[in-house]
């Protein structure tokens, strides 16, 4: 059994100083069947090490609902047979322009700020869940032969607060359950962040894109000794819907890495390879230098500008970073992996048969609830999808202005059955003014909880009121529809359609397409639609949207097979008619 450590100076494995060459890859953020084929292409970077994130509320949904936790263990069983190491940051809290950071919405809408710290009902939930969890860890430690050399504790909590009693707790639990390779914490290089996010006698790294040796001595300023690393190293940067697309010069980040390594340090690359935001579980960042502004809904592709790219595929920042690594490495490098298979030619779908909205909630959503005021998706279960909220203006009197406060994120309104405006956050006032009596239908969608800053947890949906003038609605109708709905593939093919262009057209479109030859990685666009969410063979692609700046979801070529195949597109605006498949 072999032996990792943290020494006065390096890390050690066997009593031999070690560099830690390490790349961040998210196992679900891959496609299960294509995470050799990611981690060969990491190898041939010419890294030594793999670091991944493990999202609480993608496993636990709902409280005590488990759902693939072993998913973890495969994962590091699949870093093991590649021949590397792994880190594990197993949260509770992860960012990762992740929903809610990671986080449960059953947490945060019933905890709220006490979230992160050392509440009890908090460190409860936690408690429960590594205990679930760390079996999948403990037993794939290196001194049993296994890959993970080193565990995080908690995630940049100094960006976020100051509990050093909670983060003191966490470490203690983490070796409670099992955990014998060493503990880390990793910060931003600025002292608040430091003193802040760090635990005595666990390791201290930090978090930086440029500029290491800067970081490097602030973090000597408060750890005289030990290793350096950086465990971020942001050589991208990920997108937002609506703004412009973000990249970061090839060169420019090779040079950061050299000047990482020349320092003598270890680097974990953000990201070695992104991949992609499946099944709509994007976050979302608030603007502004305390990150309290505008909301920023992040986009599906996590490509992030990796030197391995969305699609697998080597960039000219793989090639300048292999470079730069090779100058590191113990022997030289594997040869770069082919190319995964790819779609043999375009096919398009067939045509589409519809489900208006209303008839997909029916079929699909929770139960109908009736409310003094509007509830939020927390209350109503809800965490990645959208709640119908139906409000009836009391006549005769009017119009009026009606205003919703506290709109979070996107409400379509229909007014007795037309569609009469849509409101965000920062415009949450009807163009034209409602009388009454009149039934008013407040469609309101998540864009993605927010994964980072002091807005963490922030509530989805109504969370203030309805405003007629100056009169509440009171009495509201509320229904949610969760996006795991559509996992039942019986219920959703179940649903009845009616002629296409009858309606608004929001709502489900069905329809096939046929794969005939090579079987591969693909690219769906949908010019035309609005915004929604897009599956094929019931797998889950995420959200497509037409405020960009991506303009296609990647298909992962184990999600198609020859012969017929199957689409459906949750459109939420306004649909289109082309749904088109094209090789990466």
């Amino acid at each position: 059994m072999a032996e990792f450590r943290v020494g006065e100076d390096d890390f050690e494995t066997d009593g031999r100083p070690v560099r830690l060459l390490s790349g961040a890859l998210h196992y679900f953020r891959v496609h299960e069947e294509q995470w050799g084929h990611r981690l060969a292409m990491l190898r041939a970077l010419g890294l030594n090490c793999v670091e991944t994130y493990v999202p609480w509320n993608m496993h636990e949904p709902r409280p005590g609902e488990f759902r693939d936790v072993e998913r973890v263990g495969r994962f590091l069983d699949a870093v093991r047979a590649a021949g590397m190491w792994a880190i594990v940051r197993p949260g509770p809290y992860i960012c990762a322009e992740w929903e809610n950071g990671g986080l449960p919405h059953w947490v945060t809408g019933s905890l709220g700020a006490r979230v992160r710290t050392r509440d009890a009902e908090f460190l409860a939930a936690v408690t429960r869940w590594f205990g679930v969890l760390l079996p999948q860890i403990t037993e794939r430690q290196i001194d049993g032969a296994g890959p993970v050399i080193m565990v995080q504790v908690e995630n940049e909590y100094g960006s976020y607060g100051s509990d050093a009693v909670y983060l003191r707790h966490l470490a203690g639990m983490l070796s409670d359950l099992g955990v014998r390779v060493p503990l880390f914490t990793s910060d931003g290089p600025e002292d608040h962040m430091l003193t802040g996010g760090s635990v005595p006698d666990v390791l201290a790294t930090v978090n930086f894109g440029s500029q290491a040796r800067a970081g490097f001595d602030a973090l000597r300023r408060h750890r005289p000794r030990g290793p350096l690393m950086c465990m971020e190293f942001w050589c991208g940067w990920f997108d937002h819907w609506g703004a412009e697309h973000v990249s970061r010069d090839a060169a420019d980040a090779a040079a950061a890495l050299r000047e990482i390594l020349e320092c003598g340090a270890s680097v974990n690359l953000y990201m070695a390879f992104g991949g992609t935001s499946f099944a709509g579980w994007s976050g979302a960042n608030r603007a502004g230098e305390l990150h309290d502004g505008v909301l920023e809904p992040d986009v599906t592709s996590y490509d992030y500008g990796a030197p391995v790219d969305e699609y697998g595929r080597p960039t000219e920042k793989f090639r300048l970073m292999r470079e730069v690594l090779a100058a590191y490495a113990d022997g030289p490098l594997p040869p770069v992996p082919e190319a995964a298979p790819v779609l043999g030619a375009p096919v398009a779908a067939g045509p589409l048969e519809w489900v208006p909205l209303a008839e997909v909630l029916a079929g699909l959503g929770g139960p109908e609830s009736v409310h003094a005021a509007p509830p939020t998706f927390e209350e109503l279960d809800v965490d990645r999808g959208l709640v119908r909220y139906v409000c009836e203006v009391p006549g005769p009197r009017e119009p009026y202005e009606l205003r919703v406060r506290g709109l979070r994120d996107l409400a379509v309104v229909e007014v007795d059955g037309v569609r009469a405006g849509v409101l965000t956050e920062d415009a949450a006032v009807l163009p034209v003014p409602v009388p009454g009596p009149a039934r008013v239908e407040l469609w309101v969608e998540s864009l993605g909880r927010v994964n980072y800053g002091p807005r963490l947890g922030e509530p989805k949906g109504i969370t203030g009121g309805v405003l007629h003038e100056r009169q509440y609605l009171h009495g509201v109708r509320a229904r949610g529809l969760r996006l795991d709905a559509f996992d039942d593939a019986g219920r959703v093919r179940a649903l009845a359609p009616v002629p296409v262009g009858e309606g608004d057209g929001r709502g489900l479109y069905r329809g096939v397409f046929e794969v005939r030859g090579a079987v591969g990685d693909a690219v769906v666009e949908v010019p035309g639609w609005g915004r929604g969410f897009l599956w094929v063979n019931g797998f889950n692609l995420g959200r497509y949207w037409s405020a960009g700046p991506q303009t296609g979801l990647y298909v992962p070529g184990p999600v198609l097979r020859e012969g017929v195949n199957e689409v459906w597109l949750l459109e939420l605006d306004s649909p289109g008619s082309t749904v088109a498949f094209r090789p990466v």
